[in-house]
């Protein structure tokens, strides 16, 4: 498995805007899942396609490593964990590697002519704490970053590296299940809590009865705020 960037080009789907390019969102899958997967339960959740006008979707595909919550199996994960808990230490190497796979990922966009101001990170799950890391710890000029029944450990490098900042951080979005049973709602809730005091701009819905699981009342609301955060521009 390649360990530097610049060796690693994930795989990638893409929903093209229906008109004029100028935004993009960047979606990113939970653990063992890939972006066609992740656009696929999408569009089943919703009975449609996500598409904007003007905004590009690309969901990437997490490339395939040992995953030590499946005894070392090899999954499509952002990166790899001890367990999935609150209070264990983050695998801090694998969580950077991916920063910057993702970073080409970003420079992509910015080389076509898309502002970074103009585009978003998120995921669901996995996807949502490394949209997290990558937003938070390495581009906090970003349009904003959404979580979708996503968790920080508690002694997480995105709250230290938020110490250490003190320019406009990116909005948060964040939505969470409660009857969540892999990630707790309560983790959810107090990952926001922490990036509120950090300073950040936060978002967070609650859905009664909703587990470890996509909503469309969810998506619908995440909707919304991507077309808050990424306005259509006038036509001149």
């Amino acid at each position: 498995m390649a360990a530097v960037s610049g060796s690693v080009r994930l795989q990638r789907c893409v929903a093209s805007p229906a008109g004029r390019h100028s935004a993009s969102l960047i979606f990113l899958h939970g653990s063992g899942d890939s972006g066609q997967g992740l656009r696929t339960w999408i569009k089943q959740v919703l009975n449609q396609e996500l598409t904007f006008q003007h905004i590009k979707i690309i969901y990437p595909t997490a490339p395939p490593r040992p995953y030590t919550p499946m005894k070392g199996g090899i999954s499509n994960v952002w990166f790899d964990r001890l367990k999935i808990s609150n209070d264990c230490p983050e695998h801090l190497e694998s969580i950077n590697v991916m920063c910057q796979v993702l970073t080409d990922l970003i420079d992509d966009e910015v080389k076509s002519g898309i502002k970074k101001n103009r585009i978003l990170v998120g995921g669901f799950s996995m996807g949502g704490c490394m949209a997290m890391h990558l937003a938070y710890r390495n581009h906090q000029d970003l349009a904003g970053v959404f979580a979708l029944s996503s968790f920080l450990n508690k002694t997480s490098a995105v709250y230290q590296a938020l110490q250490e900042s003190d320019g406009v951080l990116p909005e948060l979005f964040q939505c969470h299940g409660t009857a969540d049973e892999l990630v707790l709602h309560s983790w959810g809730e107090e990952t926001n809590s922490m990036l509120k005091s950090l300073g950040v701009s936060t978002k967070f819905h609650s859905f009664p009865g909703v587990y470890h699981e996509l909503s469309k009342a969810e998506l619908e609301k995440l909707k919304s705020w991507i077309l808050a955060k990424l306005p259509g521009e006038m036509e001149s």
